[in-house]
């Protein structure tokens, strides 16, 4: 079988903006970054979450 039929893509998708290469997105302030925590901060948060993690993990095999 043979089919005879044309299609018409859009790919703009509603993106509005455009700028070049050269000229990225200006920077936007954060109000909180990991970047900028110390290291101890970091290690702390880091074996928060991972604690945190754990206790799912161990709920969920009960």
């Amino acid at each position: 079988m043979l089919h005879s039929h044309s299609h018409s893509h859009d790919h703009h998708h509603g993106h509005a903006h455009s700028h070049g290469p050269a000229s990225p997105h200006p920077a936007q302030t954060t109000h909180w970054s990991i970047l900028r925590m110390p290291v101890l901060s970091r290690l702390a948060a880091a074996l928060a979450v991972s604690a945190g993690l754990w206790g799912i993990v161990w709920l969920a095999m009960r």
